[in-house]
Formats: structure tokens, sequence, C-alpha cells
């Protein structure tokens, strides 16, 4: 069978677990000029996530549809080790 467009799908966020661990989202911020999309979620969600990484430090982008259009807030930044754990738990359900 050949792949046809449409057919892919990303990795999807979990539904939370029990009682997640919240993030404390804040508007996006203008970082460096450059920054690098590490990991993703899929996009056929309402609201869909990126690993980020810009100026050697990590964060985590979050795209939603708001009433407004899209919406775009980031976790905290901070190094690449503690922003990895979060992404896994963020994948896992763990934390919203």
């Amino acid at each position: 069978m050949l792949w046809e467009p449409g057919d892919y799908h990303g990795r999807h966020v979990r539904a939370p677990a029990s009682v997640p661990m919240l993030i404390d989202w804040s508007p996006e911020l203008s970082r460096m000029v450059r920054v690098r999309v590490r990991d993703y979620t899929c996009d056929c969600q309402p609201t869909f996530y990126e690993l980020c990484q810009a100026g050697g430090v990590r964060f985590i982008r979050r795209t939603s549809e708001g009433s407004g259009g899209l919406l775009v807030v980031e976790s905290p930044d901070a190094i690449a080790s503690t922003i990895n754990e979060l992404w896994a738990m963020l994948l896992k359900g763990a934390a919203r």
C-alpha cells in the first residue's frame, strides 16, 4: 500500500491522568530570532504542542484555537533536561 497525504498523524497527547500537574503558561515571548522546534504533536487536534529550543534553553509552545483565532502561549524556559521531563509528562497526560 502506498502512503497517501493525510494518512500520517503525529503523536497525540494522552488524556489527562487523574490530576495532572499544571504548567504555568504565559503569552508568547519574543525570543531569539531563531527558534528550533525539536519535537511536536499532531496539529489535527484543537490544541497542539511544540518542544522548542532558543538561545541555549528549551520551552514548550502550546497553540490552541480561540474565539479570536489562534492563541499561542509558552511554558517557562529552562535547561534541556528539565523541559524534556516536562515534555514527557505532557505527552503521557501527567501535565497540562
